[in-house]
């Protein structure tokens, strides 16, 4: 089968199994989801869903978050991981915001991934959930996904990246995004996976991709 083919097989397969998507980190506007995707890094989302409820209290934008010194930030998150740092990064980017843009988010992947801490999966998030524009969010666990299901040979998150977006059409990339990262706390572990059972590895998965696996088992 060739990869279009079956990357669309996989996208109507993932609309089956998650017709429904919603955004798993919770937020009231571009700022707080901003924050939210920053803390994630490492950390789960119903971790980051737990702590942020706290912090917007005293944060809720980049005016009152700026003013906060670190330690209040850290006393709110630190049962994240890499919480200083985090902590130091939410305050400076909060600073930055002020400072360049009166506070607003800016409506770009250059000004965004300029912000501290802010790479290019998280620009990517906010610019998809946050402003809807196309942007596909690739992680370490898409990367993974993607490979078992033999659309992309990249070595790394920025060649996966590419790879999907050239298989999917840009409206679609920020829903998929969301649903491969459902489907794949659902059905689809990083370890102990049993491809022969999977509704997309057990078709999509390449010989060697399954001999690998079993390997490791």
């Amino acid at each position: 089968m060739k990869r279009a083919e079956k990357a669309e097989r996989i996208r109507k397969l993932l609309d089956r199994y998650h017709p429904e998507i919603p955004v798993p980190l919770e937020h009231e506007a571009p700022f707080q989801l901003l924050v939210a995707v920053l803390l994630s890094a490492q950390c789960t989302d119903e971790r980051v869903n737990k702590v942020t409820p706290g912090l917007f209290s005293i944060g809720p934008d980049a005016h009152a978050m700026a003013k906060l010194p670190t330690r209040a930030i850290l006393a709110k998150i630190k049962s994240c991981g890499l919480a200083p740092t985090k902590a130091k990064n939410v305050r400076a980017l909060s600073q930055t915001l002020v400072e360049r843009y009166d506070g607003a988010v800016p409506e770009s992947f250059e000004l965004l991934e300029a912000l501290p801490g802010v790479g290019h999966k998280t620009a990517s998030v906010v610019m998809n959930q946050g402003f809807g524009h196309p942007a596909f969010a690739v992680d370490t666990h898409i990367h993974r996904l993607a490979q078992r299901w033999g659309l992309t040979n990249g070595k790394n998150v920025e060649q996966t990246e590419r790879d999907l977006k050239r298989l999917w059409a840009p409206e679609h990339w920020g829903r998929l995004h969301l649903q491969i990262i459902y489907f794949g706390r659902e059905h689809c572990p990083a370890r102990g996976h049993d491809l022969a059972g999977c509704p997309i590895c057990s078709w999509a998965a390449t010989k060697k991709r399954v001999r690998d696996e079993a390997k490791n088992r």
